[in-house]
C-alpha cells in the first residue's frame, strides 16, 4: 500500500519544489494505450436504468480517489464526495429531486431547454436515484475554515470540481461500472439531507451501478474528432 502524507492547507506557505522524473513511455506503447483508451471511452454511455445488484465498494472508492487527483485552483482541492448506500437516504434524495424536477418540467426549464432534452427521453421521474446501489453526491467547497475559524476563499471551484467529476466518470467506466451525472435544480436539499456544512454546495449526483438487463439508451451520435479538434 502506498503511504501518503496527511494533507493540510498550504495557504501562505513558501514554494517548495520537489523532483518529478516520471519514466517516459515508449512511443509504440503510448500509441497503443491511447488507441485502447479511445476505444474503451467510446463505449461509455450515460445510464438511467440500473440493476439493483451491489457493486464492489472498493472499486467505487478507488474511482473517487482517482477523481481526487484532479488539478485544482491553487491546489486547494475544493471537493467532497459523499458515498450514499442507505436506501432510506437515497429515497429521500429521490423524493426531493423529483419534486424539483416536476417544477422544472412543468415550466421552469423553458421551451428551448425542454426541446433540447426531448431526444434524451428524460422526464421528472428519476428511478436511478433509488435503483442504483450507490450514489456519489459531489459537493464543491466554496471556502475553507482555518483553525481560528477564518474563512479562506477557494479559486476556480467550478472548473476544479468539473474536472474531478469528469475523471470520476472515466475511472468508473474503465472499472466496468455505469454512471450518470444528475443535476436537479436547485440542489440545496442535498446539503440538508446529507448534513453537509455551510461551505459546501451540491454540484452533482452520480448514481453508480451495473446497467439493468433491459437497459436502453438514446440513439445518439457523438461529434467526430474533426468536428471538435482544431489544429494550428
Amino acid at each position: 500500500m502506498t503511504r501518503t502524507a496527511h494533507w493540510t492547507p498550504t495557504h501562505g506557505e513558501p514554494y517548495r519544489p520537489v523532483p518529478y522524473r516520471p519514466e517516459r513511455t515508449p512511443e509504440a506503447e503510448s500509441l497503443a494505450r491511447a488507441a485502447e483508451l479511445r476505444t474503451r471511452m467510446g463505449l461509455r454511455r450515460t445510464v438511467r436504468q440500473f440493476a439493483p445488484d451491489p457493486v464492489p465498494l472498493d472499486v467505487v472508492r478507488d474511482a473517487i480517489a482517482c477523481a481526487a487527483t484532479a488539478p485544482s485552483g491553487a491546489h486547494q482541492q475544493p471537493w467532497t464526495f459523499v458515498l450514499v448506500q442507505d436506501p432510506e437516504i437515497r429515497r429521500a434524495i429521490r423524493e426531493a429531486a423529483e419534486h424539483e424536477e416536476r417544477v422544472s418540467y412543468d415550466g421552469r426549464l423553458g421551451d428551448e431547454w425542454l426541446e433540447a432534452l426531448r431526444p434524451l427521453g428524460t422526464d421528472e421521474i428519476k428511478p436511478h436515484l433509488t435503483d442504483a446501489p450507490a450514489l456519489i453526491v459531489v459537493f464543491q467547497q466554496r471556502y475553507w475554515l482555518g483553525e481560528d475559524g477564518t474563512k479562506h476563499k477557494h479559486y476556480y471551484v467550478d472548473e476544479s470540481v468539473g474536472i474531478a467529476v469528469g475523471m470520476l466518470l472515466t475511472a468508473l467506466h474503465l472499472s466496468g461500472l455505469a454512471a450518470l451525472v444528475h443535476t436537479p435544480s436547485p440542489m440545496r436539499f442535498l446539503r440538508e439531507v446529507l448534513g453537509r456544512p455551510e461551505n459546501e454546495k451540491a454540484f452533482a449526483v452520480v448514481p453508480v451501478g451495473h446497467p439493468a438487463a433491459d437497459c436502453q439508451v438514446p440513439d445518439l451520435v457523438r461529434k467526430s474528432l474533426d468536428q471538435v479538434l482544431v489544429e494550428i
